[in-house]
């Protein structure tokens, strides 16, 4: 065993992480050690954006979890990708660019009772790192580190798609993050001239040339290091690693900060004895403090997945089954950096109710110019288009459970989707919702024709249970860690993300979310990492 000592010791070099060594190692007076388990972000696939069809489900940058078999998905399981590399999911995510709304941020200002956590608190947090391609304005930043741009391409049936959307009620909309994000659009995206841009290019790559910033990849994490202070206080101390097959003891004489996502810091946290404490004396693990919401208020993005052949416009499966259209695509994107290898996975997108009583948007729709079975799968060969959609404001709750003493292996993974009323009647309104886009004038040149799920399916009982068989995540999960206020007997952090009943430990990521952001979950733990570094500099 040797030992090493830093300040600073962050665990996970993902989206928080990698802004945490930025903001953290700029005081060069203290040293900061940022450790991923995963690789280098060195691999090709990486940094274009089509290529996170050769990122998710590869070894190289993910970590292959799946989901426990599930009930409300009629049985099934589901491929949960989490990013394995430098820049963790923002190297293999979608690259939306998205805040939520602020109604979100004012709950968890209620929930936490802290009114820093407010949407007009936190909206500063955002503009600090933002560079906006339309440049400053009162609600967007320029010059900061994270690049947000257009995207460069354009398809008729999704022009096509945003015109029935309109005629159907949804106002257009030419930017999703003023606050209430109602409306249909094209989505913007963190792509940096055609090229997707990761945290680790972001925040990571400027601040590696600091003397104090020491970066590990490869290098896992088996759990954390406690004492007693003299006051019996409980301080996290450091970490037990695994480096180039050897175990190494860090230590850090300031703060442990976990940015491991809303999976791994839970993992790590029930490891090192801190969580649910009959969870952890069922692997054989000895509670070193109690903390029952560890890994519990799990929360996620389900998709229903309506796939509409068309008839007259192009569509994706047609250029990609063939021969001269893949050339086309590989020439386009060589000489202009433009066209389907630079498309994120989802393109259009559109927020709105499945309920014109509510007060805000519920459903967000990713709209696709291809169709395929499931994710990885082969473009179908016929012409069609995916508009898929989502519960925003999820009811059900799920968990995160460590399946063994090992950090070897993955946890259990049990999001209990569909598992109320609620989400069962909101799945089924939102399919209602999705046809009566598709019916619409805009779109009936190109004859759409319901192909999945079928428009036999009609009640709201053949709706949900359909939703249970062809729904899939979206990918955000939060809420494992979450923050609350100090009554709180589920609350694993408190308002300032300091780990409840132990000194020097925090957790910044998209585990702390108390609730889950209404859009795509990225940005907003972007944002988190913004507020966890001032924090912790005040706290010095």
């Amino acid at each position: 065993m040797s030992e090493t000592t830093f300040d600073y010791i962050i665990i996970g070099a993902g989206t928080a992480g990698c802004l945490l060594a930025n903001r953290l190692s700029a005081d060069a007076s203290k040293r900061v050690l940022l450790i991923e388990a995963g690789r280098k972000d060195d691999y090709h696939w990486i940094h274009i954006p089509v290529g996170y069809l050769y990122c998710i489900g590869n070894p190289r940058t993910d970590w292959l979890y799946k989901t426990e078999p599930d009930a409300g998905l009629n049985g099934r399981q589901l491929r949960y990708p989490r990013g394995k590399t430098l820049g963790g999911c923002s190297s293999i995510n979608g690259m939306i660019y998205m805040r939520g709304q602020s109604r979100d941020y004012e709950q968890w200002a209620q929930i936490t009772g802290d009114e820093s956590w407010r949407w007009e608190q936190v909206l500063p947090l955002f503009k600090q790192h933002e560079d906006y391609h339309k440049g400053a304005d009162e609600l967007h930043g320029a010059g900061g580190e994270w690049r947000i741009e257009k995207q460069r391409l354009r398809w008729d049936v999704l022009d096509a798609f945003a015109q029935a959307a309109v005629q159907a009620g949804v106002p257009a909309s030419a930017d999703f993050n003023r606050g209430n994000n109602e409306g249909v659009g094209y989505f913007e995206v963190n792509q940096k001239s055609g090229w997707r841009w990761n945290t680790a290019k972001a925040f990571l790559r400027p601040a590696q040339r600091r003397p104090n910033l020491t970066v590990w990849t490869e290098t896992p994490t088996q759990r954390l290091l406690f004492e007693r202070e003299a006051d019996g206080a409980l301080r996290c101390t450091g970490a037990e690693l695994v480096r180039e097959g050897r175990a190494l003891t860090v230590r850090a004489t300031r703060e442990v900060v976990l940015s491991a996502g809303s999976i791994g810091s839970v993992q790590i946290l029930q490891l090192s004895g801190v969580g649910p404490a009959d969870v952890l004396q069922r692997h054989g693990i000895t509670p070193v403090h109690e903390l029952t919401g560890v890994g519990a208020n799990l929360q996620d993005h389900l998709q229903i997945r309506s796939v509409y052949k068309v008839q007259g416009v192009k569509t994706l499966n047609a250029m990609a089954n063939s021969l001269w259209g893949k050339a086309m695509i590989g020439l386009e994107y060589a000489l202009k950096r433009s066209g389907p290898m630079s498309m994120a996975p989802s393109q259009l997108g559109a927020f709105t109710k499945s309920d014109p009583s509510l007060a805000w948007p519920n459903l967000e729709y990713h709209v696709q110019p291809l169709s395929l079975d499931a994710f990885g799968e082969p473009l179908h060969q016929f012409n069609a288009f995916t508009a898929s959609v989502c519960n925003l404001n999820p009811t059900s709750r799920g968990t995160v459970q460590i399946k063994s003493p090992r950090f070897e292996d993955a946890p259990a993974i049990a999001p209990n989707y569909l598992s109320t009323p609620e989400d069962r009647k909101v799945a089924a309104d939102s399919l209602r919702v999705t046809r009566r886009i598709v019916a619409q004038a805009a779109l009936a040149k190109y004859q759409p024709e319901e192909w999945k799920p079928g428009v036999q399916y009609q009640s709201d009982e053949d709706l949900a249970r359909l939703a249970g068989d062809i729904a899939t995540t979206i990918f955000h999960p939060v809420g494992t860690t979450r923050m609350g206020r100090a009554d709180d007997p589920q609350a694993v952090v408190d308002p300032q993300l300091r780990v409840r009943g132990i000194r020097g430990l925090r957790v910044a990521d998209a585990g702390v979310m108390p609730t889950i952001t209404s859009g795509n979950t990225n940005s907003p733990t972007l944002m988190i990492a913004e507020r966890a570094a001032q924090l912790i500099r005040a706290a010095a």
